[in-house]
């Protein structure tokens, strides 16, 4: 078992070092603005209806789907350094979860442009008014996210799980783990929302899915932190954690206002967890180590009772 994990962190480790670093930064920022403008050229060639018919009709005629498609690219670099990121911590990987929550907010607000047929954009009141109502409200739930996002931050405490560093390799191993498989997941879902676009002209929802597997994910490491640690204060962290991701998924698949709104009711909640945790681990650690002070008192004085006090004789 040990081999085993040492071959998953050395491939864990590799692809960190390789994403965090110049080379791999400058090989996204081209596949953006390749993807942007490839993305324009296509509808365009579409609008003068120079594409094969097969093509021509998985495309769309709209310039605004070429936004859409940018944005989707960037959030799935961003879902890749929130995996890259699950290995390092777990309270880190949640304020992630909100961040990529935030962009997809961001990416839907522009997405109610290609509701808006004509270039330049014109509407009424009758006609728009839905699509500016949507555009408002995600923008604003993205912006507030942001800002709690800000707290949520401030008020972390990171605390190991375990002193024992055997114990604490072994977790990060069994973390990379999971980061790994969840790289794997990702590139197999992309793969196959592209090409379900591409031959069926069908749209499958790749952020509502991955998120369901993030679910899986968290609980899973929640379990596997139990074997390390079963204080009260980090199962109920890593717990809440779990269940704002849940409200995640809940939003994205929710009605758009409501869902907008648990999305932000989500990101105040795991900002009351860090506060929380933040209020109640110190109580938490004082009350062990005296539950400990006790033990080894006990332990230094054995089991026989001190004798009682004679009294002196009058």
């Amino acid at each position: 078992m040990v081999t085993f994990f040492r071959y998953s962190n050395q491939i864990f480790d590799a692809f960190e070092s390789w994403w965090e670093g110049k080379e791999a930064r400058r090989i996204v920022g081209y596949a953006l603005v390749g993807g942007f403008f490839i993305a324009l050229l296509v509808i365009e060639a579409k609008r003068l209806d120079v594409l094969p018919a097969s093509i021509a009709a998985s495309v769309s005629s709209n310039h605004f789907v070429a936004i859409d498609v940018a944005f989707t690219l960037f959030l799935v670099v961003e879902i890749i350094g929130l995996v890259v990121g699950l290995a390092t911590s777990v309270a880190d990987t949640a304020g992630k979860q909100f961040e990529v929550f935030s962009l997809i907010l961001l990416r839907r607000s522009f997405k109610e442009l290609v509701k808006f047929n004509e270039e330049p954009i014109e509407w009424s009141f009758e006609a728009g008014r839905e699509a500016v109502q949507l555009v408002v409200v995600d923008a604003a739930g993205a912006l507030l996210i942001f800002l709690t996002l800000g707290l949520f931050y401030t008020l972390q405490q990171h605390e190991p799980l375990t002193q024992d560093e055997v114990e604490r390799w072994y977790f990060v191993a069994q973390k990379k783990l999971v980061s790994n498989v969840l790289l794997f997941v990702l590139g197999g879902l992309g793969v196959y929302t592209s090409l379900s676009a591409l031959l069926t002209g069908e749209e499958v929802p790749f952020f509502n899915a991955f998120y369901t597997v993030l679910i899986f994910s968290d609980i899973l490491i929640v379990l596997i932190s139990l074997r390390y640690s079963s204080t009260y204060h980090m199962v109920f962290r890593n717990s809440g954690y779990a269940a704002a991701t849940v409200m995640i998924r809940l939003a994205l698949a929710g009605p758009e206002y409501l869902g907008t709104a648990l999305g932000v009711v989500a990101s105040l909640f795991n900002v009351g967890v860090a506060a929380a945790y933040r209020y109640v681990a110190p109580a938490a650690q004082a009350s062990a180590q005296r539950s400990q002070e006790r033990k080894a008192f006990e332990q230094s004085s054995g089991e026989t009772p001190p004798e009682e006090p004679r009294e002196s004789p009058s």
